[in-house]
Formats: C-alpha cells, structure tokens, sequence
C-alpha cells in the first residue's frame, strides 16, 4: 500500500514517469471512523516547486494547483507526488497546457476520478498570503492537554449557538503514518448546531493530534467526524491548511454541504 516510495530512499527521477505516483484508498482510514453522515470535500495542494523544459530546452517555471475530490476512492500519496513532479524537470513538453493535460490524466487514473488542474506562471501569478477570519481559540486554555485525540476530549457548553460560528487555532500538528515525521498546519472549524462546543475543550482536541500518526486528509476526517458526533450539527465544515514539505502543500476541506461555494476559501497562510 504505502511501501512504494514513504519511509524509502528514493532516486529522483529528472524525465517524466506516471509510474511513480502511488494511491491510497480512503477506505483504510474511513473503515476506523464511526460516522452515520455524509461529507463532502476536495483535497487542495499547492506546487511551488514545478518545472519543465520547452522544446527549445529552456525552462519553465510555474506555481500549480490541485484539486482532489474527497469522494475518489484513493488520495495520492504526496512522497510519490513530489517524485512526479520532479520527474517533469529534465521533460519537454510542446506547451504548459501539454503539462496540465498530462498532470491531470496521470492523476486522475491515480485518485480514480477527476482531479483539476490549474498552471500559473510564476511572473503572473497573484496568490498573496491571506488569513483565516474566524475566533481563534489558542489562548482558550493553558493546561490538562492529552497527546492522542478522541471524541471524549470534547465537550458542549449550556448555551446556544449564535448562527454560524467559526473558530480556528495554529496549534494543529500530526505526524506522517509512515515515516513519523512531524506535519504542521493550522485548522479551521466551522459550524451550526442547537449548543456551542466549549473552547477549551476544542483546543485540547485540536492539540491531542500532536504525537498521532496519520496522512493529513485523515486527520481533517477524523476532526470532522469526533466533531459532528459530539455537537450534532446541522452545517459543519472543517478544513486545515498544512505547511509544505518538498515544494506541496496539502489542504484537506470537508463539509456536510455538497455546495462548494460553503466550502472553506483556499486561502495561503504565513507558514505556507
């Protein structure tokens, strides 16, 4: 499953190779969670480290996109990712849209449905960094932190929500299912439900994943699922912005709302 390439010294390959991306089914993690709802999602990445040559051997430069849909039935593995990009390196290609067309054949037939792809020369391209607005919930408490996450952590205060509430915190970090190397990003939570989740609670949860091992779209399942279990939402919605590791990016989004235009905004955070 995942011993292709994670955890495995590996030659990079500088000439293209379609063969080096590897799948993971999102029923390895799925089948763990206990969940009788629905979610919706996309998996965004961001590759700032993309490159290829013209047929004159000239390179190119360019900032990509990516969009997974959370209901493919595999993710892609982001070592095997970063190899095939790298692959494309010492490759000419016709034109940057001969590359969108193969990056987004090669990686549909890897995730099993249809991922979009988006080029923007590096000259051109406005991808500022932004920041999440909503109540960030990191100085909420200063003690009683548990180092593996589970559904008991949280808690519902006696109160109603007001409408939509959005709360996030920086202090969100996994580490790799394979390699146990640390990942770092920043979550955001968003929801509607008859009574509000208590603070503390949520940032003890958001902190428990700090010594648990997991690929990073797991880990935003998991939250939504413990999350939905404990408040009972009727809107719920639960991204994480991850910090890059070999030029990517990966930026889990899932909802309980098929409208994607409810869906969190892709937005560049300071650490990414």
């Amino acid at each position: 499953m995942i011993d292709k390439h994670l955890g495995q010294k590996s030659a990079y390959k500088q000439t293209y190779d379609a063969s080096l991306l590897e799948p993971v089914p999102r029923s390895l993690n799925r089948d763990t969670l206990s969940f009788n709802h629905s979610f919706y999602g996309v998996d965004r990445w961001t590759g700032y480290e993309v490159s290829w040559l013209r047929p004159s051997g000239r390179p190119e430069v360019a900032v990509a996109f990516f969009a997974v849909p959370a209901n493919s039935p595999n993710l892609i593995e982001s070592k095997s990712f970063k190899l095939y990009l790298n692959s494309f390196n010492q490759t000419s290609f016709e034109s940057l849209e001969d590359v969108v067309a193969t990056c987004e054949r090669d990686l549909s037939a890897c995730a099993g449905a249809p991922v979009a792809v988006r080029f923007e020369r590096v000259q051109s391209a406005a991808y500022g960094v932004g920041a999440i607005d909503a109540i960030n919930i990191d100085g909420a408490c200063d003690s009683d932190f548990v180092y593996q996450p589970s559904v008991d952590i949280l808690s519902l205060d006696s109160e109603p929500t007001i409408g939509i509430e959005r709360y996030s915190s920086d202090l969100l970090k996994s580490n790799c299912l394979v390699t146990g190397q640390p990942d770092w990003g920043s979550v955001l939570i968003e929801y509607q439900a008859a009574q509000r989740i208590n603070l503390a609670s949520l940032l003890r949860y958001v902190v428990s994943f700090r010594d648990h091992q997991e690929f990073h779209e797991h880990c935003v399942e998991r939250i939504f699922t413990d999350v939905y279990e404990i408040a009972k939402p009727d809107y719920l919605c639960v991204s994480a912005r991850y910090t890059r590791r070999g030029g990517l990016d990966i930026n889990p989004v899932r909802s309980s709302d098929p409208d994607s235009s409810r869906w969190h905004q892709d937005i560049r955070l300071i650490r990414q």
